[in-house]
């Protein structure tokens, strides 16, 4: 009886979910679109009918809120809201490609196709095998938009749902969602899911601090919401006289840009002032739509001052991802900064669904075109058709492309384009041309004589000065931006590499023959050994540039010596496992996995303590690496080297005296006489925690110091910190690399 009662609520969730989705639908659907959905979910159904997510619900319940997600958040049609219903039924289930060509043609079987591929990107042992799928994935991208799209719909609502998995996958899910799927989200311009993704990435992998912001904000919210109706109601007033239709609304910052403030300018949550944002949203005719966003700002400003290094002109010149929006930051009531974004309702839309907003995506063949996402497209189209393009080094430039704020600069004769914030002159060459990048040797910014490095403001004008002897330069790496550049510079080196390795090659095989030495791979292995290089083509490399001197090369020595090398050292390595050493903690500090017995050593990057939540990465020959979860480098890790990743805990959560973990606090503030001695005295004779080294810098009337500790765990870590702050209004305390409530 129990378990048809259940099946009952479940036919019943899954009706009441299918219905939802055509209600998100409705108003867009055309003759025939509701038949087609229908033999999707039924397909789908049928495909999903013994399968359960981890959380015991029946699996359809997520492509179905897959689809609610296209249709309603992102603004898709018919089209895509059919792929995400079908989107793992070819990876997971007895469906096959030619099943869904045959029901619902070429265009939805070319997106579940893709949506396959990309299903694994992060799943791989090999980072560069990984790296490779990512540049699959945005090949696919280019082909298809709406790929993307659905993926970022499945991610979401996979990170939704992420409570039903267990703490690993939460971490790895969480780190791979923040290092690539947030700022796929960006750059689409699909603001209010990047948000969201950010917000519930950071739940995984914070916790105690998106909860600490959690908190602060509902603690704050009727205070905030006060403040709000205090600042918009002259406005409405004003606005009303003027004749505009209009909405005003006040949002707060997502806890994970708070979070990221509180990071960066090292500060604790009260003095994050800018916790909100009023947006102002008017019902305007196209052809009026500036001119109506420019009148809104006059009228704020009458009231509040603006802050002039804080406009924002998004209305006059779009971002690359059809972003449009006026943003300007004015003095409000009490002396508090107000962020005020002035927009239509066709821009915000745009704003909150992206480019999804501009296109309906129904059953047409044809591709919907926008020339900011085209020239994107066709920049990154570039740089994964390029053959020779590193798929490593590419995952790293675009994920910085991805995030990077824009600035606007014009050619010669007065073409605007549009770069990476901190682009320089160089970048601006290989944007207009490759050939022009290359043969660059400086340029004229509004008219004056700049060099290559030089770093281009927003309403620049650029002319560039090329040398037919030039070529591309490495240590050019070291200051361009845009993935474009970085990829066309490493091209001319890897082949002028090839060419000199190939000289190298003949130098040494003369050399060989010289020494009467047989020219194979059992005697060059001793030389890289020798020389400490990766591969051969660098061995024949250094020999062609003489950073090997060949004239001294005594080949026959080196391989005699490298023997007696590796003799002695596996005599070493033999007595070290007969004597396995541990780290510098206590024998039974972690427990890793499944109570693993490996040699571990926790991370200096982060320095975790008891009470931290961490994680175990096995290393390459350092045994296991213990981080924080919260750690800077755990996001990449965590999304790169998944399948190395191991839970780990602590022992023993109780106080134990008689082990103390190295950690590192910051302070600054103030300078004052005392205030060192005064921070010195807390912690050696007030708490008796021992100090393994004190720097202080003082400069301009403030001083910063880093001190190096030995506590027991995060309690008495936070119990110092403490008394710190409440020692003088003055000092500001935190722990490295951590935003903090002190």
């Amino acid at each position: 009886m129990h378990t048809e009662i259940d099946t009952e609520k479940e036919n019943q969730a899954i009706v009441t979910a299918y219905r939802n989705l055509l209600k998100a639908c409705k108003g867009t659907l055309e003759k025939g679109d509701k038949k087609l959905i229908r033999e999707a979910f039924n397909l789908s159904l049928d495909a999903h009918k013994h399968m359960r997510r981890k959380s015991g619900e029946p699996y359809i319940l997520h492509p179905l809120a897959v689809a609610q997600i296209c249709a309603e958040e992102i603004g898709l049609g018919t089209t895509s809201i059919v792929c995400a219903l079908l989107h793992d039924t070819v990876e997971d289930t007895h469906i096959t490609l030619d099943v869904v060509r045959l029901n619902f043609g070429d265009r939805v079987a070319v997106i579940i196709d893709g949506l396959t591929k990309i299903g694994g990107v992060f799943d791989q042992q090999d980072k560069s095998m990984q790296a490779e799928n990512f540049k699959k994935m945005l090949l696919t991208l280019s082909d298809d938009v709406r790929v993307i799209l659905i993926k970022l719909a499945d991610r979401l609502h996979n990170m939704r749902t992420l409570d039903s998995m267990s703490a690993k996958s939460q971490l790895k899910i969480a780190s791979e969602t923040l290092y690539v799927y947030a700022p796929l989200a960006h750059r689409l311009g699909l603001y209010a899911i990047k948000t969201e993704l950010e917000d519930l990435a950071t739940k995984y992998l914070e916790a105690e601090n998106y909860n600490f912001v959690k908190e602060k904000l509902q603690e704050t919210k009727s205070q905030r919401n006060k403040y709000i109706k205090q600042f918009i109601e002259p406005l409405q007033e004003n606005l009303l006289e003027q004749g505009l239709k209009f909405e005003i609304k006040g949002r707060p910052k997502s806890i994970h840009s708070i979070l990221n403030k509180m990071k960066k300018q090292n500060i604790p949550f009260d003095e994050v002032y800018d916790l909100f944002a009023i947006r102002v949203i008017i019902d305007s005719e196209i052809e009026n739509e500036k001119s109506d966003c420019w009148k809104v700002y006059s009228i704020v400003t009458d009231f509040y001052k603006p802050n002039p290094d804080r406009l924002r002109d998004w209305v006059s010149t779009p971002k690359g991802n059809g972003y449009e929006s006026l943003h300007t930051t004015v003095m409000g009531p009490k002396g508090k900064w107000v962020e005020v974004q002035i927009r239509t309702k066709r821009m915000d839309e745009i704003a909150e669904k992206g480019y999804a907003a501009h296109w309906k995506y129904k059953d047409k063949e044809a591709q919907p075109s926008d020339g900011g996402l085209e020239e994107w497209l066709s920049k990154v189209r570039e740089i994964l058709e390029n053959p020779e393009s590193n798929a490593l080094d590419f995952l790293d430039d675009f994920k910085l492309n991805l995030f990077s704020d824009e600035i606007f600069v014009f050619t010669p004769k007065g073409d605007l384009r549009k770069l990476p914030f901190n682009a320089t002159i160089l970048d601006f060459a290989f944007d207009i041309h490759s050939e022009l990048g290359g043969k660059c040797i400086g340029g004229k910014v509004n008219n004056k004589l700049v060099p290559l490095n030089h770093q281009l403001s927003n309403g620049d004008q650029v002319e560039i000065l090329t040398s037919t002897k030039q070529t591309p330069k490495e240590d050019w790496l070291h200051f361009v931006v845009t993935a474009k550049a970085k990829a066309k510079i490493r091209d001319y080196q890897k082949q002028e590499k090839m060419r000199s390795s190939q000289m190298g090659k003949e130098i040494l095989e003369r050399k060989f023959k010289q020494d009467k030495i047989t020219f194979n791979s059992e005697n060059l292995l001793p030389l890289l050994h020798y020389f400490k290089l990766p591969t051969v083509s660098e061995l024949y490399f250094q020999i062609a540039t003489e950073k090997i001197d060949k004239t001294k090369l005594n080949i026959a020595e080196i391989i005699e010596y490298t023997k007696a090398r590796k003799q002695e050292e596996s005599q070493q390595q033999a007595h070290k496992k007969e004597h396995k050493v541990s780290g510098n903690f206590a024998k039974d500090a972690v427990i890793i996995g499944d109570d693993i017995d490996l040699p571990y050593s926790f991370a200096k990057c982060c320095s975790p303590i008891p009470g931290d939540d961490i994680f175990g990465f096995v290393t390459v020959g350092e045994g296991v690496k213990i981080h924080r979860t919260n750690c800077t480098n755990a996001i990449s890790l965590m999304s790169n080297y998944g399948y190395r990743i191991i839970k780990a805990k602590w022992a023993n959560s109780s106080l134990d005296k008689s082990q103390a973990f190295i950690t590192n606090i910051k302070v600054s503030g103030i300078d004052s006489v005392g205030i060192v001695s005064t921070i010195a005295d807390i912690i050696s004779k007030q708490l008796q925690i021992n100090m393994h080294a004190i720097s202080v810098s003082s400069k301009e009337g403030m001083f910063e110091g880093s001190i190096e500790l030995e506590v027991y765990d995060t309690n008495q870590l936070e119990e110092l910190m403490n008394k710190i702050k409440a020692s003088s209004a003055l000092i500001k305390v935190y722990r490295e690399d951590m935003p903090s409530a002190t």
